[in-house]
């Protein structure tokens, strides 16, 4: 009998999910467990966090739940998914699929000894981990993620952020920042790389402590749902 969490796919979902699975070769051997529950398993460890070798027992063998996942992330399913959805909710709201204007930010966070070789040090905020880059549209919804070790600049991981998004955001014109992308050097790359008009939002003078700024506040609240 399938164990159900909160986070486990309806029966709805399971079936639009399933459009975007490759089809299985005849030839290929038979799967010992169904996909939903392997899916099912991914979700459960993004939602709670736990390490693969704590997934409960009612899932399949962590080794098998985690060979699947690095076989989506290497086929590219979870970056099509993903795009998918955004595609389909813009759709819904009554939004062009594609956005025209998007907000730009980055956020450095801690991370543990045992991390990965992807760390450094922000000096700006005292921070000795990793910097998120994102790129959000006017929904909120995510268009482009990039993380870099905590001490790149946020001019640099712009580039690493934006290189290579002109073909799947065609209709992208204008993307708003905050004072850390100022410079004339990636604004001139932003209109190269892509015909991107980069408007730099600066904080009202005077203002102390946090504010909401003009265009760009969206990604603000991107940033909040990250822990």
């Amino acid at each position: 009998m399938r164990t159900t969490y909160p986070n486990s796919l309806t029966d709805a979902e399971w079936d639009c999910l399933q459009r975007f699975l490759p089809p299985r070769s005849p030839h290929g051997k038979l799967r010992r467990h169904c996909l939903r529950t392997i899916f099912d398993a991914i979700f459960y460890l993004l939602r709670t966090g736990c390490p693969w070798r704590y997934l409960p027992s009612n899932f399949p063998p962590w080794q098998t739940v985690y060979y699947h996942f690095r076989q989506f992330c290497r086929t590219g399913l979870w970056v099509h998914l993903w795009r998918e959805l955004r595609e389909a909710e813009r759709r819904r709201v009554g939004k062009d699929p594609h956005p025209s204007a998007a907000m730009m930010d980055s956020q450095s966070v801690k991370t543990v000894e045992e991390s990965a070789r992807i760390r450094g040090y922000d000096a700006h905020k005292c921070i000795k981990g990793r910097k998120r880059h994102l790129l959000v549209d006017t929904l909120d919804l995510p268009l482009m993620v990039s993380v870099t070790p905590a001490d790149m600049h946020d001019t640099q991981g712009a580039r690493r952020l934006l290189a290579g998004l002109k073909y799947f955001v065609p209709r992208l014109k204008k993307i708003w920042a905050d004072a850390a992308y100022r410079g004339k050097e990636l604004a001139d790359w932003c209109q190269a790389e892509g015909g991107w008009e980069l408007e730099v939002v600066e904080r009202t003078p005077g203002v102390r402590g946090f504010a909401v700024l003009p265009k760009r506040w969206v990604v603000d609240i991107t940033q909040a749902h990250y822990p």
